[in-house]
């Protein structure tokens, strides 16, 4: 391009350069190049003047040929001679300078060229031999490495003719780009082959030197027995499987072969390595999901073979992110629309848990805190996770019905069952624990639950403290490998001693309950059996024997509207079929914690030869015989059996242990505080209440009754004195009125004689 017309007098674009210069370029890339013509009157540069001379940053040459031109500050011509090329002075004379057209259009651009290398001052990049350049670089118009770079072309000449652009001989390989045509095409393909498979080494080397810095190289399985590495086709491995450090993780290491086994187990046939097993690729994953998660290797077993390999790597996943927060509406005080706008308004962000419950709301965020709002401490809520909701809500409990709760702290479920109820019947909450029932009767109380009856029984002696039940709960004491999220200490502090422990637990109370149940009952005979843990030892094992052991129940639907079917097969054992009838659910399913629901029909008395529920206390085994001989077999013998058992006292340890924990002396203080508030609300003087008579001491009742004795003593004599006086008194009154009564009756006497004679007298005249 021509120097712009509008420039004015300020520097201009950089000059053209020549076809002569591009031909040049081309030979030294082994391109074909059509002979440049040259102009015959091709303007020269001229140089700057003395004073400015830039500074050069230097670069050591790639090349013999090129260091030896730089240490002679020349260039190198084809034919082998070095030329001299040193820095011209400031007084050198300047070439005359041909002016450009003003009046030139910019097509006439490209028929002006460089008239010679020595007018340039050797300073071409045309004049380097061609194996000293294979490409041309990004940067072809310029450089830092330039000889030449101290030249600076005059802004004034630059706006008024053309010269030729200065390029540096020792230009790096590496900066020039080459222009790919059907002729070079092959050689390119070759080097860009060798400079990937450079990197891929480089990266490899830097992958395994990173491996070498964790402990991921004590588990891998992808070493052959003599310590080769495995094939490319498997999952790469790092380092020798031999040598273990005690340095942390690479997790982001773990985290990626982790997702390239399971790419491998899902598609064996194609992408399994020649000689490995599937049994290895799945004991690989198992050691590096203890690695990243943080599980036992019993543990991660056990809960990696109840999925697909994807499914349980999402599964373990989801154990590490924490359920969202949920409150339950209590419905005996208030209703689930009026508790969300209370709670909105004081800048909680919620919204309806799901279609499934009426009384769920899911919390997302909270500027107070929900334990301690006006509303949760009027009973209006209570916090409690979504999936104790679906215990309940298999149940199903009428009103006027008679409930028992046989694991009932910390009164979750107790309450929801009171609330579904509408504070009819009754609900018999039972927990073993003593701590924790006081957990469970200050929510009773705050929950305003008024037909709850507590109780603190070992849930296996049930039938034989009550019986009779319309529907019985049984939220079983389990591992808790469902509420992983709540409580990591799972991950490590489970055994297989444990689940064999907990599921001979569970069978007993499930035995114990369905003894509970009423199968008579006009509207019940319903067990829910339910446990926070996803083993099949606990769920689906405890179900099928007590199906065998108790011919008199049934598995039927939970009605819950979602959950996965139970196993009816696993890890070799078939169970029935009815079994599918259960529920599971799952955190990276339905976002709850994993949960097991099972519910029974009781249709029939339990057989007189059934095997009993064993444990529970010696004082209730005691009264009917510890494997149940004081029951007969029919539900009504059980009801009449535990109705006739008798009480007996409590142990002097139990006596000294308050069942509730209650202090009557502290509480009287607030019953008064509660009194004399209620006074002052009434407008009456709350002192009045500190005038009533304080009990005496024993002293001064000792002398009173002393006193009352000798006053008494002293009233004794006169009293009898009186007494005799009002006897005489009446003794003489008494015979007055009897001589007078005789008197009377003489003189009436005579009186009748001596009329009788005057008659007689009159009738002889």
């Amino acid at each position: 391009m021509g120097v712009g017309r509008r420039i004015g007098k300020k520097q201009g674009a950089p000059e053209p350069l020549s076809e002569e210069h591009f031909a040049r370029l081309k030979r030294k890339a082994g391109l074909p190049v059509d002979t440049p013509v040259a102009s015959a009157d091709a303007p020269s540069k001229r140089r700057r003047g003395n004073n400015l001379k830039p500074v050069k940053a230097e670069k050591p040459a790639k090349k013999s040929s090129l260091k030896a031109a730089a240490a002679t500050n020349g260039t190198l011509k084809k034919n082998g001679s070095v030329k001299a090329t040193a820095t011209k002075k400031a007084d050198a004379a300047p070439k005359k300078k041909q002016l450009l057209d003003p009046d030139s259009s910019d097509d006439d651009d490209d028929d002006i060229e460089i008239g010679s290398d020595e007018d340039a001052g050797g300073a071409l990049l045309g004049e380097d031999s061609d194996d000293e350049m294979e490409l041309l670089g990004d940067d072809f118009l310029g450089s830092d490495n330039s000889d030449e770079e101290d030249d600076v072309l005059d802004s004034d000449v630059e706006e008024n003719g053309k010269g030729g652009f200065v390029f540096s001989d020792d230009e790096d390989d590496s900066d020039l780009e080459e222009k790919l045509t059907a002729a070079n095409i092959e050689g390119l393909s070759r080097k860009l082959d060798k400079k990937k498979a450079r990197e891929d080494a480089e990266a490899e080397a830097e992958l395994k030197q990173s491996a070498l810095q964790t402990n991921i190289v004590g588990t891998d399985m992808f070493e052959d027995s003599d310590g080769e590495e495995g094939d490319e086709d498997g999952v790469p491995g790092a380092g020798s499987g031999k040598t273990k450090t005690n340095l942390a993780p690479d997790l982001q290491l773990l985290r990626s072969r982790i997702s390239e086994t399971i790419q491998v187990l899902e598609d064996m046939p194609r992408l399994a390595a020649k000689g490995r097993s599937r049994a290895e690729y799945v004991s690989q994953l198992i050691k590096d999901i203890c690695s990243y998660y943080g599980y036992s290797e019993y543990l991660a077993d056990k809960l990696f073979h109840l999925f697909p390999p994807r499914e349980a790597f999402a599964f373990f996943e989801a154990n590490e992110t924490p359920r969202p927060v949920v409150l339950r509406t209590n419905t005996l005080k208030t209703h689930r629309r009026e508790l969300a706008q209370s709670l909105i308004n004081r800048g909680v962000t919620l919204e309806p848990v799901g279609k499934w419950s009426k009384v769920g709301l899911q919390v997302f965020e909270s500027n107070v805190p929900l334990g301690a709002t006006p509303e949760y401490l009027a009973g209006h809520y209570i916090l409690q996770a979504a999936s104790s909701f679906l215990p309940v809500m298999a149940l199903a409990p009428q009103e006027k019905e008679r409930v028992l709760d046989m694991a009932a702290a910390p009164g979750g479920k107790t309450t929801h069952l009171a609330a579904l109820m509408k504070n009819t019947g009754v609900v018999f909450a039972n927990d073993p624990s003593k701590a924790r029932s006081k957990g469970l009767i200050g929510n009773i109380h705050r929950l305003g639950a008024r037909n709850v009856i507590v109780c603190n029984y070992d849930a296996r002696d049930f039938p034989r403290v009550m019986g009779g039940f319309d529907r019985v709960l049984l939220d079983a004491p389990c591992s808790g490998t469902g509420v992983i999220a709540k409580d990591a200490s799972v991950k490590t502090n489970k055994t297989e001693k444990d689940f064999m422990q907990l599921s001979h637990i569970q069978k007993q109370l499930l035995l114990a309950a369905i003894d509970s149940v009423n199968h008579a009952s006009k509207t019940g005979g319903y067990l829910v059996y339910s446990t926070c843990s996803v083993a099949v030892e606990e769920n689906e094992a405890v179900v099928a024997y007590a199906l065998k052991r108790r011919p008199n129940v049934r598995l039927v639907e939970t009605g819950l509207p979602f959950g996965k079917e139970g196993f009816t097969s696993y890890m070799g054992k078939t169970f029935d079929s009815t079994i599918k009838q259960t529920r599971r659910f799952y955190p990276h399913h339905q976002n709850v914690d994993g949960f097991f629901v099972a519910k029974f029909k009781k249709f029939a008395p339990t057989p007189a030869n059934a095997v009993r529920a064993e444990g529970g206390s010696t004082k209730a085994a005691s009264a009917f015989g510890a494997d149940g001989e004081g029951l007969d077999g029919d539900e009504s013998d059980v009801t009449r059996a535990s109705d006739k058992a008798p009480v007996n006292e409590d142990d002097e340890a139990e006596k000294e242990d308050n069942f509730g924990g209650f202090d009557d002396d502290e509480d009287s203080k607030y019953i008064g505080r509660a009194r004399k508030n209620a006074m002052r609300r009434r407008g009456l003087d709350p002192h009045m209440l500190d005038y009533k008579p304080a009990a005496r001491k024993a002293g001064e009742t000792s002398k009173v009754e002393d006193g009352n004795e000798k006053a008494k003593a002293e009233k004794a004599p006169r009293e009898e004195v009186k007494s005799k006086e009002k006897k005489d008194k009446a003794a003489a009154v008494v015979s007055t009125t009897t001589s007078a009564a005789a008197a009377a009756t003489n003189g009436s006497a005579k009186a009748q004689k001596a009329q009788k004679g005057k008659l007689t007298q009159g009738k002889k005249k």
